[in-house]
């Protein structure tokens, strides 16, 4: 399989196949396509996708089969940032739920667990896609891209959010920030993950769910929206 990641503001990663060749992906990833491309949906990993019924996804992922050679697919960011390949031949990682984009067939794609047998989006709906076997994902990183590599013991704790992934070698544990007082009114999230090398780990500059959040908290209510409808009403009338 070849591949170009292309775009600047907005990438996508557009791949050409040959017959038989295949990728899969969450629904709603692809952006375009030539013709001579089939797409099947399927819950991919059989009853182990059951898993992701605990992170909020859907248990479903759409596969896309070439049936002729040098078909073209792409598939695209949602938000501004940039498109990370990732070869799981070189080592297994672990990524946070809105960042896994794209992978080839051969990858294995399941719900992380933490030491106490729980999945990690139990409790912080973000860590929760383990990648291993062979092969190439794709994830998408909003904002800059940041890449940290931890020594042998050394910790590092970051807000969930911003957390893309980490090699499975990385100890690590989610960690709900303490005291009532911090939680009401710090202003930060409600989950922290503390992670202890040795390993990479990378990181992104943007966390989309804070900034949909302020967004949010700045559209108008549907009240307001209807008091001002009722007082332009009655300006005309007066």
């Amino acid at each position: 399989m070849q591949y170009e990641i292309i775009g600047q503001t907005v990438q996508a990663v557009e791949m050409t196949l040959q017959a038989g060749e295949s990728i899969f992906t969450q629904s709603g990833g692809m952006v375009w396509q030539t013709e001579g491309v089939e797409m099947r949906a399927n819950a991919r990993g059989g009853w182990k996708s059951l898993g992701r019924l605990f992170t909020g996804e859907s248990i479903f992922m759409a596969n896309y089969t070439a049936m002729a050679n040098n078909v073209k697919i792409a598939f695209g960011a949602a938000v501004p940032g940039s498109i990370l390949p990732l070869d799981m031949a070189k080592g297994e990682w672990i990524c946070q739920k809105g960042a896994f984009l794209c992978a080839e067939q051969s990858v294995g794609l399941q719900v992380a667990f933490t030491k106490n047998s729980l999945p990690d989006c139990l409790a912080a709906k973000d860590l929760c896609c383990s990648g291993s076997g062979r092969g190439l994902v794709f994830l998408e990183i909003d904002g800059d891209r940041i890449v940290r590599a931890l020594r042998a013991g050394e910790e590092l704790i970051v807000d969930s959010g911003n957390l893309v992934a980490f090699s499975a070698l990385i100890a690590y544990e989610i960690q709900m920030v303490k005291g009532v007082g911090n939680v009401l009114f710090g202003g930060e999230g409600l989950f922290n993950t503390r992670l202890t090398g040795p390993g990479q780990v990378i990181l992104q500059t943007q966390n989309f769910g804070d900034m949909a959040n302020r967004v949010g908290a700045l559209a108008p209510s549907k009240s307001s929206v209807n008091d001002g409808i009722a007082e332009a009403v009655a300006d005309i009338f007066n």
